[in-house]
């Protein structure tokens, strides 16, 4: 009878590629993974761009996906992943509060999400778990996704309002940043981000800008945004 241990050594480790724009954290994941027989790490990138291009080379089974990046939202990038690769996997391992991001992850394409305080041993569980053609969530989310589905949870809330975009806008507002600085790190015109908050204003019923940019400051703040 075959070992655990011999059974995950006898194929080849399924490649990951770690997107993440923090060295250290992608210096960190890539250790763990050389730890794993049947993981290995195949790259590392710190833009979407990077990734995107990394793709062809290492032809990844998996992709670890934080959300939050320097050139653009990891939300996008799964979104672009799926399009241009449908066979990759994305694993999001992000430090926001999988109560804000977790549906909209799955909704984008993502196959699971895991909050990085969860540690490495978690982790590599929901690595496993992915590339075996399964999603993962904690169980937190698991049940309130199923009462959702099942009608003992009504699936809006006041975000649940927006679009994946409307969110990001709305969250950027939130941690202080002015449109113009907005536009530049999510790769929009000035004027787009400016319709963003026109429709951001309509849905939550809030009547000025400036009354916008206080309500997302204080809903950023208690959500420990900030």
């Amino acid at each position: 009878m075959e070992t655990k241990g011999h059974s995950a050594s006898s194929r080849q480790p399924r490649r990951v590629l770690i997107l993440d724009d923090h060295p250290m954290t992608r210096y960190g994941i890539a250790r763990l993974l050389e730890q794993e027989p049947d993981l290995s790490c195949c790259g590392e990138a710190g833009t979407a761009q990077e990734a995107l291009a990394l793709l062809e080379r290492g032809k990844p089974h998996l992709i670890l996906v934080d959300l939050t990046l320097s050139q653009s939202h990891g939300l996008e990038f799964i979104k672009d992943l799926r399009a241009l690769h449908p066979q990759t996997l994305a694993l999001v391992v992000s430090m926001h509060d999988e109560l804000l991001y977790a549906e909209r992850a799955l909704r984008a394409g993502a196959r699971g999400y895991i909050m990085k305080s969860e540690g490495g041993a978690k982790l590599v569980q929901a690595i496993r778990q992915v590339l075996d053609g399964k999603i993962y969530v904690s169980e937190n989310i698991s049940g309130r996704m199923l009462d959702v589905f099942s009608g003992r949870r009504r699936a809006t809330s006041i975000t649940g309002k927006l679009t994946d975009r409307e969110f990001e806008v709305f969250c950027l507002l939130g941690q202080g940043l002015t449109t113009r600085e907005i536009g530049k790190q999510l790769r929009l015109s000035v004027k787009t981000v400016e319709t963003h908050r026109i429709h951001l204003r309509n849905k939550l019923h809030i009547k000025t800008g400036a009354a916008l940019i206080k309500y997302a400051m204080r809903w950023a703040d208690s959500k420990g945004m900030v």
